[in-house]
């Protein structure tokens, strides 16, 4: 809460839930007041991953952040758009409002241990 990302994320394809060869997919769920999907980011060396933005009223929009973390840019999300984050790269986003999105990653590693964190006073 303290922030801004009280969520719930709910795991559909994984590896204790149900089993794929490459695929690992849920829904993250944030709630009233909350608007970072994730902050501090981070980067899978090993895997892509798609965001699937839903839950958001017309006039609300996201700023998806990508790129290498000395040198991110940002692309502005509404309802029912997606974006593929490469592996190299950051993916974190904050909203005007509290919303919910589909992510998939995909590759042969599908644990959640290899996240590389980026501190945030690294980020350019």
């Amino acid at each position: 809460m303290e922030d801004c990302n009280k969520r719930v994320i709910n795991q559909y394809i994984h590896p204790e839930v149900m089993k794929s060869c490459q695929l690992s997919m849920g829904l993250t769920e944030l709630e009233c007041g909350s608007n970072w999907n994730t902050m501090p980011c981070h980067t899978h060396d090993r895997r892509m991953e798609v965001y699937l933005y839903i839950d958001m009223a017309e006039d609300d929009i996201v700023f998806h952040m990508m790129g290498e973390p000395t040198e991110t840019r940002h692309i502005i999300m509404k309802n029912e758009e997606a974006v593929i984050s490469p592996s190299w790269s950051i993916h974190s986003g904050v909203g005007t409002k509290a919303y919910s999105f589909i992510w998939a990653m995909c590759d042969e590693n599908q644990g959640f241990t290899d996240m590389d964190a980026v501190e945030k006073r690294e980020m350019k």
